[in-house]
């Protein structure tokens, strides 16, 4: 049989197969081969009736996030908040180009619109994303139709109010929501193992929360791929390993200085850019002092 896993906990892997859930573990060949199910996994297993299943084999993955483990994900919620904690346009694009890299679809919605007095600078962020083409949501009727024939998982800061948010799609998860601290002005980790639910024609998964994201890219060319508006502009530098930085003939900062990128973003692109080159110099001097 062939199935989608769409819960670990405590060594049990839960597969959905037309349906319904089959209860399976992992053949110990897969801890010889170094492989290990994550939800979102498809895999074919053998499910006898009254007994426990086993996976036989884990089909190639599409795409995969390491925190938490999850895998062959079509679209992120990316859930920001207007207030409490305050949007963070950096923070996003943190998020932007984890999903670039990955090949999932972004969606931004935002969460406590009623604590916002004016709208204004909000609105001027909706624009610039929407020009590049991430969908900007606010409310759950534009959200819900996104939801259907897509795997779908939810992250963000934590204290934006992801649970919440899930709680309001789908009442009968009833997952546990957080208070957000006063004296560290955060909110409390409160999503616990990972789980994938069929609401509105779709699947979706909780997630962490996060207090700071670290990204997998590690070179320029691929960092120029995650913002598409500047990997689109780039199309016209001279050089093929232009940084956009200091090279002659870059096509990019004209683009920034006629307003066609925003400066926001091509602001978070070089924060981004000089932290990978650290990296980099980092990994150069250890390397040296280890030979």
């Amino acid at each position: 049989m062939q199935g989608i896993i769409m819960k670990a906990l405590a060594g049990f892997y839960y597969v959905e197969s037309e349906g319904q859930v089959y209860q399976t573990r992992a053949r110990g060949n897969f801890r010889k081969k170094g492989q290990t199910p994550y939800v979102g996994d498809i895999v074919d297993f053998s499910a006898e009736e009254q007994s426990e299943g086993y996976i036989l084999k884990i089909h190639e993955r599409r795409n995969s996030l390491v925190r938490p483990p999850i895998v062959n994900i079509d679209q992120a919620v990316i859930i920001m908040s207007a207030k409490e904690p305050d949007f963070n346009a950096n923070l996003l694009d943190r998020f932007l180009v984890l999903l670039e890299q990955k090949s999932i679809r972004p969606v931004i919605y935002i969460s406590k619109m009623d604590l916002l007095e004016h709208r204004d600078e909000l609105d001027s962020y909706r624009v610039i994303y929407e020009k590049i083409g991430y969908p900007f949501v606010n409310s759950l009727e534009e959200l819900i139709p996104l939801l259907k024939d897509k795997v779908t998982v939810f992250m963000g800061q934590t204290g934006v109010g992801k649970s919440t948010l899930l709680n309001k799609i789908a009442p009968e998860l009833q997952l546990e929501t957080g208070a957000i601290s006063d004296s560290l002005g955060r909110g409390r980790h409160t999503t616990r193992a990972v789980s994938f639910y069929n609401v509105y024609g779709g699947k979706i998964a909780d997630t962490p929360g996060f207090s700071s994201l670290d990204y997998e890219v590690k070179e320029v060319e691929a960092l120029t791929d995650c913002f598409p508006e500047i990997a689109a502009a780039s199309q016209g530098c001279k050089f093929r390993t232009c940084t956009h930085t200091h090279e002659p003939d870059c096509a990019v900062k004209p683009a920034v200085e006629a307003q066609e990128i925003s400066q926001s973003r091509y602001d978070n692109y070089l924060q981004f850019l000089t932290e990978i080159q650290n990296v980099r110099e980092v990994y150069k001097k250890v390397s040296k002092k280890i030979k």
